[in-house]
């Protein structure tokens, strides 16, 4: 009886020691440079949304929040070195809707989970894909494209970030609905993907509007549609690919994870302080003219919406037959 009171005794001291720890780590957080991984190459929504909100962290928290980018493999090299950092709040990154939501129904071996290697921060912004064209490509309008496609089955192509990607399951999603074939052809990333959709060797691409609104704007690119239900406030003159195709709607979006066992106390106030960041109204404006919509959720209320999602394009995975490995 004394050995097992002796035991539980010094159980609980255990855990109120690791608790005290854990908060007097929260308390003096943070004491040094952060690192934030971008599981993808410099150039795309990810990073353009990851270094807004570093630029701001890096204000409000005193300390450097650097960004390193991580691309290849969809996003899995990033989150595997996420998912294998210290849980001190000293490495988070960018979680977006490809390699966590996606990843899981594409690869049998994904090295990590998105639901037990993570604590989830906050998601941070949504933002509908916006269809591009390269100017030469004669379709001007959804409807064109649709007819351009059904005259030329399988000689139009479509860039994406990766197999899996949130711009590649847009383009099936196209394919399936308006029942056209367009190939897709994956890239190691958004900017490879954009540099050759600039150079004429793909006509189309499904991407974030950040990393593509300045050469539409210029006139680099024709932008035909967003996936969104409704127009957007940021581009009131763009049509929806719903207008033409019922049903449509693609949506992306960037959150922000730590590994898990991260001490809840830093978890709360990386929360805290995003939340704030985001709604500052220069930040706000600037996600907006960027096409991006500023969100922000409790960590409890992120673990949902990444469940919800991991559901929703598991779907679509095996509807379109989609496989890696």
């Amino acid at each position: 009886m004394f050995k097992k009171t002796l035991g539980r005794t010094l159980q609980a001291t255990l855990a109120m020691a690791t608790l005290a720890a854990a908060t007097a780590m929260a308390q003096g957080y943070p004491e040094k440079p952060i690192r934030l991984i971008v599981p993808f190459p410099p150039g795309g929504g990810n990073d353009v949304i990851g270094r807004i909100v570093a630029e701001k962290l890096t204000e409000r928290l005193g300390q450097s929040v650097i960004v390193e980018n991580r691309g290849g493999g969809n996003g899995i090299i990033g989150l595997q070195a996420l998912a294998q950092a210290a849980p001190d709040g000293y490495t988070i990154g960018v979680a977006a809707a490809g390699p966590m939501a996606v990843n899981p129904s594409l690869y049998s071996n994904l090295p990590y989970d998105p639901q037990k290697d993570f604590a989830p921060i906050t998601n941070m912004v949504i933002f509908p894909l916006l269809l591009v064209t390269h100017p030469a490509f004669p379709p001007k309008t959804v409807a064109e494209l649709i007819d351009h496609a059904k005259a030329n089955p399988g000689k139009v192509f479509y860039a994406s970030p990766g197999s899996g990607n949130s711009g590649h399951l847009a383009g099936e999603l196209f394919n399936t609905l308006a029942d056209v074939d367009i190939t897709h052809v994956p890239y190691k990333g958004q900017g490879p993907a954009v540099a050759d959709l600039l150079g004429g060797q793909v006509q189309m691409l499904y991407s974030s509007i950040p990393s593509v609104i300045e050469h539409v704007r210029s006139g680099r690119l024709n932008g035909l549609a967003v996936g969104s239900a409704e127009r957007l406030r940021s581009l009131p003159d763009m049509p929806t690919i719903g207008e033409t195709v019922d049903g449509y709607d693609a949506y992306s979006w960037v959150g922000l994870v730590a590994p898990a066992g991260t001490p809840r106390d830093i978890i709360d106030r990386l929360n805290r302080e995003v939340t704030d960041i985001l709604q500052q109204e220069d930040v706000a404006e600037k996600l907006l003219l960027q096409g991006a919509i500023p969100v922000s959720e409790t960590p409890e209320e992120f673990a949902a919406y990444i469940q919800d999602e991991i559901e929703k394009w598991g779907a679509v995975v095996k509807s379109a037959n989609i496989k890696v490995d």
